[in-house]
């Protein structure tokens, strides 16, 4: 009978256990998302303080579960111009990032911070770059809180995206900007520590980036002027239940939208939406295990995407120009641009890649005296383009002049 005993047991408490787990919900599983790790890596930091902040976020790292099917890591500099250490896709486990990270040298220059939070918002959802689209996206910055561009512009618009940001300054940063620059409530997100004690926060940085991985609500993301996409923990499975969301144009709750997904479902994204419209969802589950209470929550589309507005020509030499055009800013920023060009009287098109952040290039390689179609084209994060055209003319080269004769000497005959 003790063998029959033990074995009535062991089912009671597998039981037991199972009715208790879907009491809880589902386990959670390895957060998945994007980490960016953006290091200024300019001239204002001595190379003491990198060598620190590299040890640093190498801790940091170690203390994430890393890999292709739970966290990934990216590594940015600020410096003149923003460079990637190594993107997303490039180490596939935590002692490889480990290692790239104390391989990083300093990269000097000045300190564009500005510049790289426009790079850093390009590489987080750049699919070249190894960023996954329907994950979280979570930014980590370490500053010695010097910058010599604007950060609030480019730091907002990533906020507006979904992107998490965490601020790390080594105490000399202005904390009212530091504090608007983070995402909220600044007490969690923006740290100032001495660079010697940088570890001190290294489990504290670790458990919110955790949280932000995994939210513990429905929160949106990606939002374009057309669409976001919104996410929300695991609060049921298959076989528990099953989610109603709704969304409702603020301006017109009259005409709402409903869509059914099964339990086990994370994430939805709403499409064909109204640009810089404001827009109220409800999650609510529906199970027939514990009672689950609706998430509401309003989300605001970007605005409609706009191309460059100006063309301007300067410069011109014979066999270079310079093209600058009205920069495309906002909520709504383009990721680049493309500048193309030829001879309006045919031939073959060229074209130059700018960066987003930058509004003007200089073509090089004209003919003299020649008419060119100049045309910028905007790329947005929804796959649209808008371009602008101009004509743009070269002058002359100068002449080639023939050699003046020599004088003549006039040679005086005695008498």
């Amino acid at each position: 009978m003790l063998p029959w005993t033990a074995l009535s047991l062991a089912l009671s408490l597998r039981l037991a256990l199972a009715q208790s787990g879907a009491e809880r919900g589902p386990l959670a599983s390895a957060p998945q998302g994007d980490l960016l790790l953006l290091l200024d890596s300019s001239a204002s930091v001595s190379h003491y303080e990198f060598s620190r902040v590299r040890e640093f976020v190498g801790q940091l790292v170690a203390l994430l579960p890393l890999g292709p099917g739970a966290l990934r890591a990216s590594l940015v500099h600020v410096g003149s111009r923003p460079h990637t250490e190594f993107p997303f896709n490039q180490h596939s486990s935590s002692q490889a990032v480990q290692d790239a990270i104390r391989a990083a040298a300093q990269r000097m220059g000045d300190t564009n911070t500005g510049l790289a939070l426009a790079y850093a918002q390009e590489q987080l959802f750049a699919e070249a770059a190894g960023a996954r689209t329907g994950v979280p996206k979570v930014l980590v910055w370490v500053t010695d809180g010097a910058s010599s561009d604007p950060v609030g512009p480019p730091m907002q618009e990533l906020k507006d995206l979904g992107v998490t940001v965490f601020i790390v300054s080594t105490g000399r940063g202005n904390l009212l900007e530091l504090s608007a620059a983070a995402s909220a409530p600044a007490e969690k997100h923006l740290h100032f520590v001495d660079v010697d004690d940088l570890h001190i926060i290294a489990q504290e940085l670790r458990g919110s980036i955790l949280d932000a991985m995994q939210p513990q609500q429905l929160y949106a993301s990606e939002v374009t002027p057309s669409s976001f996409r919104l996410a929300w923990p695991p609060l049921l499975t298959a076989d528990s239940g099953y989610y109603v969301l709704e969304l409702m144009p603020t301006a017109d709750p009259r005409a709402p939208r409903r869509q059914q997904l099964p339990g086990n479902a994370t994430d939805w994204t709403w499409d064909g939406l109204s640009p810089d419209s404001d827009y109220d969802v409800a999650l609510l589950p529906e199970s027939n295990v514990r009672l689950l209470k609706p998430q509401h929550l309003r989300v605001h589309t970007l605005p409609e995407e706009a191309g460059p507005e100006r063309i301007i020509i300067s410069h011109a030499r014979p066999r270079s120009l310079r093209v600058s055009w009205t920069p495309v800013l906002g909520p709504a920023a383009a990721l680049g641009y493309q500048v193309q060009f030829g001879p309006l009287s045919g031939g073959a098109a060229q074209h130059v890649e700018v960066p987003a952040g930058r509004n003007s290039t200089t073509l090089q390689g004209l003919a003299p005296g020649t008419a060119y179609l100049v045309t910028v084209t905007a790329a947005f994060r929804s796959g649209r383009e808008r371009a602008l055209s101009a004509k743009a003319c070269t002058p002359m080269g100068e002449r080639s002049r023939a050699p003046r004769p020599a004088p003549r000497v006039a040679v005086g005959r005695g008498g």
